[in-house]
């Protein structure tokens, strides 16, 4: 243990403590703008600087330890002063057009602006010019880069992706892309976490809100939005609302209120992606056996089936293993089996020319967008879903709105009925667990009890950073399955790498792009500098346990879809509505 004092204040921490978090454990705040804990220590941009006394130079609290005996000062006279100079030379290389920025009201640079009553700048402000594709998914702005280096660490350290690096040195030095790439050519997932880790508006999602409303505003069309899972846990954040106010029943009202025709919940297609992939996993367990009967044959490598409902874990997959894309279950994602069925069953039985609806799909990822607009994945003769927007896109949208005032209303029917199960695709190990329920029930005759499976649930506040992936084996019939949960990418690729290497062997696996899943996801609000996966993912296991239904095969909306449209999971108009071949995917 060491002794030290902060502001006066005498602490107590752990040796190896660094002097921010001491000064966090004991109440006081550092400001603070390239850290992240365990992702970005480098001490970049010297804003939380602190006087240690008999020390000529200020330090950086971030990556300072602390050491026995030491005094610390957070508001010495000239530490403030050395904040307010770094802060300003930050600006002077920096785009302060904020009242255009998505990041206006939610900018770490803007509050620390606030906090240090910055109202002018004596240093000449020179930035770079804005140079990128506008049609692309992920736009840059570096005219608004900082150079923190949040971007180059998340998606190096935690994502293992690598698009982004310091490129250059000195005053010549600033962050691009890999080697000199182009965008295209550096791999990017669209997984968005590069998105909402950036301090400022240097990175954002290409902003798609005036397609809706041209949407909406045309007499002639008819909008259909679905609204994903995870972006329930996240909408009271975006709209300002307590999380009492921000029901899923106000949520539906507010794209009523932006001019959505109808309003369902992607949960549904949820409910329906499981009883594609789950009876999927038995015919291939049917086919191929099992991972257990494949290592008695003294079989030292067994590919498992992978879950398909992350398209930046597809991309990542591709582009990293386009080997291994043939394991991927054919079932498209919720989102895009939704836009098939809008386009075919729900058209069909309102009348509504298939032509004249616009699907539109309120989702808390990045890589939607791109999913979306992929022509192999389409099957209805155009796009299935003809926009995909973020969290925040919704968020932004509302502004302006009052929307606690806003009377609740229902989603609405033929496609609006969901279940526990449909609601846990959001958090990490979710499809997993939601699949082995129906497939249970399919093998066996009976429900399990709906949380025979949450083994297979985050343990964690931080799974990314605590275990690389969590696995477990459970009866099936005679059968044992092995299965295999894992988020973010870097665990993603160690796992696949160990499934390779013939290290462990799995039947099923799900992998979410994102450290903690969806809720977790790159299109979610901007909580910088506190990850909210799990909370987020606490919450939507919290609405699975308090529905009536909680399995997927007892959805009744998906059993009369099947009934008087499908046919059966599997079935001829099941394949080629529901499923998709990512091996044909664009990149």
């Amino acid at each position: 243990m060491v002794n030290l004092t902060i502001d006066g204040k005498e602490i107590r921490v752990q040796k190896g403590t660094t002097i921010l978090e001491a000064a966090k454990k004991a109440g006081i705040r550092i400001p603070t703008l390239c850290y992240l804990k365990e992702v970005s220590e480098t001490a970049a941009c010297r804003i939380c600087l602190v006087k240690v006394e008999g020390q000529e130079r200020l330090s950086a609290s971030c990556n300072t330890l602390c050491e026995e005996g030491m005094v610390v000062s957070t508001t010495a006279p000239e530490v403030l002063k050395a904040r307010k100079t770094n802060l300003k030379l930050l600006l002077s290389r920096h785009n302060t057009s904020c009242t255009t920025c998505v990041r206006d009201g939610n900018c770490t640079l803007q509050e620390l602006s606030k906090e240090m009553n910055l109202l002018d700048n004596d240093f000449p402000v020179s930035f770079p010019k804005k140079k990128w594709d506008e049609a692309l998914l992920l736009q840059r702005d570096a005219s608004k880069c900082v150079q923190c280096l949040r971007c180059v660490n998340i998606c190096g350290k935690i994502q293992s992706v690598n698009v982004w690096e310091l490129r250059g040195t000195g005053a010549g030095a600033h962050v691009g892309i890999r080697d000199g790439l182009s965008f295209g050519e550096a791999g990017c997932t669209y997984c968005g976490q590069c998105i909402t880790h950036c301090p400022t508006g240097a990175l954002s999602e290409r902003d798609d809100t005036e397609v809706f409303r041209s949407f909406a505003d045309d007499a002639e069309l008819t909008t259909v939005v679905q609204i994903a899972p995870a972006v329930r846990t996240g909408f009271a954040e975006a709209t300002g609302l307590t999380k009492a106010q921000g029901t899923e029943q106000r949520m539906a009202a507010a794209l009523k209120k932006l001019g959505a025709d109808y309003v369902f919940s992607t949960d549904f297609t949820a409910d329906l992606t499981i009883m594609e992939e789950g009876n999927e996993l038995l015919r291939r367990i049917a086919e191929k056996g099992t991972a257990a009967e494949a290592a008695k044959r003294g079989e030292k490598v067994f590919y498992p089936m992978f879950t398909s409902c992350c398209p930046g874990w597809v991309r990542f997959l591709k582009i990293n293993y386009p080997d291994m894309a043939g394991c991927l279950s054919s079932a498209k994602s919720p989102q895009q089996m939704f836009g098939a069925v809008t386009k075919t069953y729900f058209a069909e039985k309102t009348g509504i020319p298939a032509e004249k609806i616009r699907c539109v799909s309120i989702m808390p990822c990045t890589a939607k967008k791109y999913e979306a607009a992929v022509r192999e994945v389409n099957s209805t003769g155009g796009r299935d879903v003809d926009l995909s927007l973020t969290t925040r896109e919704l968020g932004r949208m509302l502004r302006g709105t009052d929307v606690a005032a806003l009377p609740e209303v229902g989603f609405d029917s033929l496609l609006g009925e969901y279940t526990g199960a449909g609601s846990i695709f959001g958090a990490t190990g979710g499809v997993m667990e939601a699949a082995l329920r129906t497939a249970y029930f399919v093998v066996n005759g009976r429900d399990p009890k709906a949380d025979a499976f949450k083994e297979v649930r985050a343990e964690s506040a931080d799974p990314a950073l605590v275990k690389c992936w969590r696995d477990a084996e459970f009866k099936l019939g005679d059968a044992t399955l092995s299965v295999a949960v894992a988020s973010g990418l870097k665990n993603a690729r160690a796992l696949v790498e160990a499934i390779r290497a013939g290290l462990v062997m799995y039947d099923f696996v799900e992998i979410m792009a994102c450290p903690g899943g969806c809720a977790g996801g790159g299109g979610q609000p901007f909580t910088d500098g506190e990850e909210k996966a799990f909370a987020r993912g606490k919450e939507l296991y919290r609405l699975d346990a308090s529905r009536a239904v909680r399995f997927s095969h007892k959805n009744m909306e998906v059993l009369k879809l099947y009934e008087t449209y499908l046919g059966s999971p599997l079935s001829e108009k099941a394949e080629e509505l529901l499923h998709t071949n990512q091996e044909t995917w664009e990149l």
